[in-house]
């Protein structure tokens, strides 16, 4: 809904990689800046974000496929094409809708766009993040190091949707 009267729409400068960037120290602000966002767009930015997860887990796959050849590159990174690219994206509305559901049993509302908006973006401003755990998973491997980027990745994806879905709730 690019016309919603009841919401302040704030102004953020620069473009999508900027925004990426500020999402980790401001993400209610980033969020906010978005809300006139068509579902247009916010299929856009769920598809780019599961692009740069699947280029983020292809170092791994690789390495898997050298220390394990029995399984060869190709069927490991199709296999993740097919789950990242098509069944994420589903998995992703699914969440959302779920999210705009059981809000309705909290005395903060939250809608559908808005909560795919949150999501999506979450999904998003995470993703260089994760391209950092696909190389560290395939040039260190498994370990303390990888270990530790996988919690940054995971409390930063829950920070950013958290703080999305806080700042575009309503009060019933």
């Amino acid at each position: 809904m690019a016309d919603r009267p009841d919401r302040k729409v704030t102004s953020v400068s620069g473009g999508i990689l900027p925004r990426i960037l500020q999402s980790w120290w401001a993400p209610r602000r980033i969020v906010r800046s978005l809300v006139a966002m068509s579902e247009a767009q916010k299929v856009v930015l769920l598809m780019l974000a599961m692009l740069i997860i699947l280029i983020a887990q292809a170092p791994g796959h690789s390495r898997a496929a050298t220390l394990n050849p029995s399984i060869p590159f190709e069927a490991r990174f199709g296999g993740a094409l097919l789950a990242v690219m098509f069944l994420m994206p589903l998995f992703a509305y699914a969440v959302s809708w779920l999210v705009a559901v059981l809000s309705r049993l909290t005395p903060w509302r939250i809608d559908g766009p808005d909560s795919r908006l949150a999501l999506f973006w979450a999904l998003l401003a995470v993703a260089p993040a994760m391209l950092l755990q696909g190389l560290v998973g395939a040039f260190v491997g498994p370990g303390p190091a990888l270990t530790m980027v996988q919690i940054i990745c995971g409390l930063g994806f829950l920070f950013i949707w958290g703080a999305g879905l806080s700042a575009l709730a309503r009060r019933k």
